[in-house]
């Protein structure tokens, strides 16, 4: 439970608490307090103890939050733009709706948080861990993620589109039906995601690992694949064309009505992959295939 004195510090206005915090060494102990619906933009909250705190609605503007505990904290509609919550504990948190827009991140724990409609664009999420948290229709549009966990998370429908998403793990997540125009995923681990139907033209995927991904009807048009790797991926009904995917590998994968129309395939390995009705270049198949002549109902654009 929170300490009441620290709670009446904050009830005294923005200027007292300043001032306390100034000359306490103190952390402060909020647990489980109601704070929701107040004005607490710019306040210095690092490390406290905001654990399971109600912060609905409330106003966190470019507050002062790094290092402090909000695991199981309710901040549904609450106004966090530009707040710094580096290394802060938000695990199991409630951030539906919440406005996250260019906050900084950095290192926080965002294990199994709800964040679900949360603006997270500009944000700044750098070596964060996302596992398992749901951000379905998210958007994090020019965010920076790189080397972020987001392994099982479930991002379905969220706008990524022109985030840095450097070397992130996405190994089993929820990519259904996402937006990824000119994102960053050079070296990212997509192992196994669920990316049916994302929309991920000119994204650069150069080296990412996508082995035993679900691509199904994915649009990749001018993506960039170099040397991915692409071992069993699903890409049934993908739209591959003016792709690069020279050096790729794509051994045994599902290619089944692709459209790999003028895609670059110079040097990529198409070791036992199914191209039936697929489209594109049958010379430029043939030389990466080496066996496309065995192959039916392959159509030439």
């Amino acid at each position: 439970m929170a300490n009441r004195q620290h709670r009446l510090q904050l009830a005294a206005g923005a200027q007292q608490w300043q001032q306390w915090r100034q000359q306490q060494l103190e952390t402060p102990d909020l647990e489980q307090a109601d704070l929701s619906g107040l004005n607490l933009e710019g306040l210095d909250l690092r490390g406290a103890n905001l654990s399971r705190a109600d912060l609905r609605t409330t106003n966190l503007c470019a507050a002062q939050l790094s290092g402090a505990n909000l695991s199981g904290a309710i901040l549904r509609d609450a106004n966090l733009h530009r707040a710094d919550l580096s290394n802060a504990l938000l695990s199991g948190a409630e951030l539906l709706g919440a406005d996250l827009s260019e906050a900084d991140l950095i290192g926080a724990d965002l294990r199994e948080a709800k964040l679900q409609q949360v603006d997270l664009s500009g944000a700044n999420l750098i070596a964060t861990t996302l596992r398992q948290a749901d951000l379905r229709g998210a958007n994090l549009v020019a965010a920076r993620l790189n080397r972020t966990n987001l392994s099982a998370a479930n991002l379905t429908g969220a706008n990524l589109c022109q985030a840095i998403l450097e070397q992130v793990t996405f190994y089993e997540a929820d990519l259904l039906e996402a937006y990824l125009f000119r994102a960053n995923l050079y070296q990212a681990n997509l192992m196994a995601a669920h990316c049916c139907r994302a929309y991920v033209l000119a994204a650069d995927l150069g080296e990412a690992s996508l082995d035993g991904a679900d691509f199904r009807w994915a649009n990749l048009s001018k993506a960039n694949l170099r040397a991915a790797k692409l071992v069993q991926t699903n890409l049934r009904g993908a739209n591959l064309s003016r792709a690069n995917l020279n050096g790729a590998n794509l051994t045994g994968a599902n290619l089944r009505g692709a459209n790999l129309s003028k895609a670059d395939l110079r040097g990529a390995n198409l070791k036992g992959a199914d191209l039936r009705e697929a489209i594109g270049d049958r010379a430029c198949l043939e030389a990466a295939a080496g066996n496309l002549a065995k192959i039916t109902g392959f159509a030439d654009d």
